[in-house]
């Protein structure tokens, strides 16, 4: 520390974040205790103006049930350099480091640590038509689970008066689904930025509005990235399992699960009825591959035919980027 006061030199300073429903625990990677933070307005106020006048190098929050999105919007809307992380990652990485009891402070230290030594990408920031549709697609995803979880209670042999209620709840699922559905048609309509990008994505046959949609809201990097950066970060990319002279069978993880889900959907639509996913498809197929593979090697392509037309697209859109 006094090194790096004589010669003028930044100590990099990174911030993990426990995120809870009523208070933020914010611990950094040079200090040894915790500061707590209401997970309000007012608290989310205070903690951004700390963490500008330390010029914090980077912030790490897991993602949380929601609970994390206000802090986050605040944060990376103040400049801060930010990212949510899968929880899952933090953990194996405190379990790498002996940390295995589980409190909020030990979290908040263990992000902090995380921060410094991984250096997690930091996403887009996410504008305020953008955060619209993530919460109207998710509420959409949730209505359309009670919905298949009441049409298999029906299925269940209940009596009379149980199968009553239930029709009457799939109704009222089922309004729900097809106002949630023209709010989204509404609010895309009225939507310049969203509107022509959506367009794009809908031209490859098999990708509707709800695909199209969820992958503009949950992938915010399509059509910015190769296709090798696209696909492991929507959990397309085959993993290599080898150990010695053992070579495994290559198989996909992680990724973003609602966009593999999306993917999922269009292209079993598209092994039907896009010439170009079907022949690949088939070609798979006919070369002794399982149905499973070829299908995640159909959507792995899908996904970079639609990554490479909304970077045309962007491109052609703005000539100040167009290639030399």
């Amino acid at each position: 520390m006094e090194r790096e006061r004589l010669f003028g030199m930044q100590r990099e300073v990174f911030v993990g974040i426990d995120v809870a429903k009523a208070h933020l625990d914010v611990a950094y990677n040079d200090e040894a205790d915790c500061t707590r933070y209401t997970n309000d307005d007012a608290g989310i106020s205070q903690l951004v103006d700390h963490l500008k006048s330390r010029q914090a190098t980077l912030v790490v929050l897991e993602a949380t049930g929601g609970y994390q999105r206000q802090v986050l919007s605040e944060l990376l809307a103040a400049g801060l350099p930010s990212v949510a992380v899968n929880p899952r990652q933090v953990r194996d990485f405190a379990k790498a480091l002996g940390k295995l009891e589980k409190t909020d402070e030990i979290d908040a230290k263990v992000l902090a640590r995380f921060a410094a030594c991984i250096r997690p990408a930091t996403r887009p920031v996410v504008d305020d038509t953008t955060q619209e549709f993530q919460a109207l697609l998710a509420r959409r995803r949730q209505l359309m689970e009670m919905l298949v979880a009441e049409k298999n209670r029906l299925h269940q042999r209940a009596t009379k008066a149980v199968s009553r209620s239930i029709e009457a709840h799939i109704d009222w699922l089922k309004k729900q689904v097809r106002d949630t559905d023209k709010d989204l048609e509404n609010r895309l309509r009225n939507s310049p930025a969203w509107g022509p990008r959506v367009e794009v994505l809908e031209s490859e046959p098999g990708v509707g509005h709800i695909t199209s949609m969820t992958l503009l809201s949950e992938l915010p990097e399509l059509g910015t990235l190769n296709r090798k950066q696209i696909a492991k970060l929507s959990g397309l990319a085959p993993l290599n399992r080898d150990s010695g002279t053992q070579r495994g069978q290559r198989s996909i993880w992680g990724g973003r699960a609602t966009v593999r889900t999306a993917l999922y959907m269009a292209t079993l639509v598209a092994t039907r009825f896009n010439p170009t996913i079907k022949t690949f498809y088939n070609r798979l197929l006919s070369h002794g591959k399982a149905k499973k593979v070829a299908l995640i090697a159909a959507m792995r392509k899908l996904l970079t035919i639609l990554n490479a037309k909304l970077r045309d697209h962007t491109r052609a859109s703005n000539p100040k980027i167009l290639p030399t």
